[in-house]
């Protein structure tokens, strides 16, 4: 959520940067309801001054008191109009997009990306390579069939080997943050509120990809991603500076109604409307945020290392970022059944546009109080990780091998054209 005076600071150039993002800021109508509600504060502060000198002033004066009740209604009259001109403000405000950063390209869609780096070389099979749905469902360690029976489409259902491998995964990605990057990990509730939603940018403007419930008469919405209740655990807070960095971590199940990809991805477990993930979480200074998405990022890009998953790093493109973000560093592991990267891991970059809205600041040695900025990203979501796997490590004959690095956490090193795990 951005300072209504830092846009109008900016002006032309505010207009500019969210015209990159595919928005279109109204400065006129803006200023117009800053004034408003700047005249409506004024109003009443002058008649809160009246009314502390009405009341020192005391006495039996009929017409004192007349006029220190006048007064009253009609600052509590103004407390209304302040509260509508405030949501009104409000309402626009949470609508706007995060301004996105200098070094990140125009453009709306993946084909503007800058290509960072790559690491790994795709696997040269020396057969045609399959989908992972065709290779999951002929061992048996996916069954997309039951899943769908279940709850319909976009859901999947992972057996023996594949179930273990799913395990395997989460618990593996876990352990990496918390030994290695020293990471915090949590365990957060799945159902939060419209405000924990807001705060993080999920609401207003993806309310169509929520999944939402009024049961037992409280609204609640699942979690799209554990960024929102990680983040929002410190909504409200005021931080001590010299207790950042923090960085957390959890793995959640995650539900997205997946509302503006009808038809894209429906074969196998890349989109999903249920879906489990571990997920990073950092807070730190504003100036510190860019060298502290690096940093996530490395510790993303590790997890795939640590596989031996080839992937690649991009840049995305302005009006293809996510609402909240201000730079964003997509990963893509490289699909050999489809012959193409595709993503993996976002990891975001949103200055201290999400701590506006939930109110997350931090105090200075100077005893200043300012937003702390927030990165988010994946580190890595369980099922499109298992994917890569399975057609990466596929072999020729409808078998699987599982990467080393899992052998500790899985128990076994290969999954048999029928699905035994060995």
């Amino acid at each position: 959520m951005h300072d209504p005076h830092t846009l109008l600071d900016l002006g032309d150039e505010a207009q500019a940067q969210l015209a990159r993002r595919r928005y279109r800021l109204d400065l006129v109508a803006l200023r117009d309801q800053v004034r408003r509600r700047r005249e409506v504060i004024d109003v009443a502060d002058k008649l809160r001054g009246e009314a502390n000198r009405l009341a020192k002033e005391g006495g039996r004066d009929p017409e004192a008191r007349a006029r220190a009740q006048e007064v009253k209604g009609q600052i509590r009259q103004l407390e209304g109009q302040l509260r509508l001109v405030e949501d009104e403000l409000n309402e626009v405000l949470l609508a706007i997009p995060n301004l996105p950063a200098e070094d990140v390209p125009d453009g709306d869609s993946e084909e503007f990306a800058i290509e960072i780096s790559r690491s790994g070389e795709p696997p040269a099979l020396p057969f045609e390579a399959r989908h992972h749905a065709d290779i999951g469902e002929a061992t048996g360690i996916l069954d997309l069939a039951r899943a769908s029976k279940l709850s319909g489409a976009r859901f999947s259902v992972a057996r023996g080997a594949g179930a273990a491998l799913e395990r395997a995964l989460a618990a593996f990605f876990v352990d990496l943050h918390v030994r290695e990057h020293g990471y915090v990990e949590y365990s957060v509730p799945s159902l939060v509120t419209r405000q924990t939603m807001t705060g993080t940018g999920q609401l207003p403007k993806f309310a169509e990809d929520l999944f939402r419930t009024e049961v037992g008469g409280r609204e609640l919405f699942l979690i799209p991603t554990a960024e929102v209740p990680l983040t929002n655990l410190f909504a409200g807070d005021l931080l001590d500076a010299a207790d950042l960095p923090l960085a957390l971590t959890a793995h959640t199940r995650c539900f997205r109604a997946e509302a503006g990809s009808y038809g894209r991805d429906t074969r196998g477990i890349l989109r999903l409307h249920e879906f489990g993930k571990v997920e990073l979480v950092r807070l730190c200074r504003p100036e510190e945020s860019r060298n502290e998405l690096a940093i996530l990022l490395g510790h993303a890009e590790q997890c795939l290392t640590k596989l031996g998953l080839a992937y690649r790093v991009v840049l995305l493109a302005a009006a293809d970022m996510g609402f909240s973000a201000r730079a964003t560093y997509d990963i893509e592991v490289w699909l050999p059944g489809q012959g193409r990267y595709r993503e993996i891991s976002s990891c975001s970059d949103c200055g201290t546009f999400q701590a506006r809205r939930a109110r997350i600041r931090l105090r200075d040695r100077d005893g200043r109080k300012s937003p702390v900025a927030t990165l988010n990203g994946s580190g890595l979501p369980i099922g499109r990780t298992m994917m890569a796997i399975i057609e990466q490590y596929q072999r020729a004959d409808g078998g699987v091998d599982i990467p080393p690095a899992l052998w500790p956490y899985t128990g076994f090193q290969s999954i048999d054209p029928d699905g035994a795990p060995r």
